[in-house]
């Protein structure tokens, strides 16, 4: 009863028995005004950070009308308080949520930490020697010792691999059934550049952008034999736990590879937190977890991907039209549509999660709540 009394006015907690029969649990969560919880995170009214609670309103409603499917939680924080909350499912705060391929960006964070920390000695170092017992068996080629870390990280390798291709022998779909994710990296072809393909030399930042989920799982590859420790353990040690983030649940291949391109389970508040390390320059809380160099380099951009939008190291970076105002953000990015957007001039970070996996139109809806509602709501 004590959680029901908080929600209350002063007067109505008094006089229990006036007042209206609470609301079902899951109910209950569904608000404009974050929780209190002692992970780390100040809160505050949205209305005090400048956005319009009927605006907010307002998006809750169209979401519980059913304008929105299938949304799980939008959270917002803004010059470093979090100052909304709200939960459209029956899972909750408590609830992991799978954010797909969100993933690749915390593996930036991760390979950013392993270079300020030494186990790697940079972005220019060759992929192939940390695989001496993994060396290509299919598809020989000396252009293969040439890719490197960066080439993952910026989605550019010359490796014939296209997630957005369902004929590619490189589609995550192919890799996650078999055993040896590395191996089956390693041996894919080198691609072709037929004329309608830019080649790298004529592409912009002389990259060509090919979605290539198969590459960061290798560099989950990479990051064990530089650290000589599992993914999750390296991540809980040097990630998670200086953040207070307590839960992450890692999907793992046959052989034990933690998949460090897509399928991390987070809770949003958490999800929150990784927007607003990049936000604050590489800091959580006054403390440093990644260099502000790094935060810097992987959040301009070294590939385009189209008109619109460019790519830095495996974050999304484009502008959000809300009304006559463009806003300038990069962000993680999953299937279903989720978001984890970083707006730097708006000192906001916005999470949205949502289980419309595989379906049309799911990164529209949540770019429109984006743009429609949570923008639409700074005052």
């Amino acid at each position: 009863m004590n959680w029901f009394r908080s929600l209350l006015p002063l007067s109505c907690a008094v006089l229990l028995s006036h007042c209206p029969s609470p609301l079902p649990a899951q109910e209950a969560v569904r608000t404009t005004a974050p929780r209190g919880a002692n992970d780390g995170w100040p809160t505050a009214a949205a209305s005090s950070a400048g956005l319009s609670e009927a605006r907010l309103q307002a998006m809750e409603t169209a979401i519980r009308g059913g304008e929105f499917k299938k949304i799980g939680s939008i959270l917002v924080a803004r010059r470093g308080k979090l100052v909304y909350e709200g939960y459209f499912d029956d899972s909750g705060a408590a609830a992991l949520r799978n954010t797909r391929s969100a993933t690749k960006s915390v593996t930036d964070i991760l390979v950013g930490i392993a270079i300020d920390k030494g186990f790697l000695s940079g972005v220019n170092v060759s992929v192939l020697p940390f695989f001496p017992d993994k060396q290509p068996v299919q598809n020989p080629d000396p252009r293969k010792a040439k890719i490197t870390v960066e080439d993952f990280l910026t989605m550019s390798s010359l490796l014939e691999c296209d997630d957005w291709n369902e004929f590619s022998r490189g589609n995550e779909e192919r890799m996650y059934i078999m055993e040896d994710w590395i191996q089956f990296t390693l041996d894919l072809p080198i691609k072709g550049f037929p004329s309608w393909v830019k080649k790298p030399a004529d592409a912009p930042y002389g990259r060509s952008f090919s979605y290539c989920t198969a590459g960061v799982a290798t560099l989950g590859g990479v990051l064990e034999r530089s650290t000589k420790m599992p993914v999750p353990e390296f991540a809980q040690k040097h990630l998670f736990s200086p953040m207070e983030i307590q839960k992450a649940d890692w999907t793992f291949s046959s052989l034990g590879l933690a998949l460090t391109g897509g399928g991390l389970g987070l809770q949003s508040r958490d999800l929150l937190k990784l927007g607003q390390l990049y936000l604050n320059g590489g800091t959580w809380n006054g403390s440093r977890i990644v260099s502000e160099q790094w935060v810097k380099t992987s959040t301009q951009p070294h590939a385009r991907i189209d008109e619109q939008t460019e790519y830095g190291y495996l974050w999304w970076l484009k502008s959000f039209k809300s009304g006559d105002k463009s806003y300038a953000g990069f962000f993680m990015t999953g299937n279903g549509g989720n978001k984890v957007v970083v707006f730097p001039e708006l000192e906001m970070v916005v999470v949205l999660t949502s289980t419309n996996y595989n379906t049309s139109g799911m990164h529209q809806q949540t770019e429109r709540l984006l743009t429609e509602y949570v923008l639409a709501s700074l005052q």
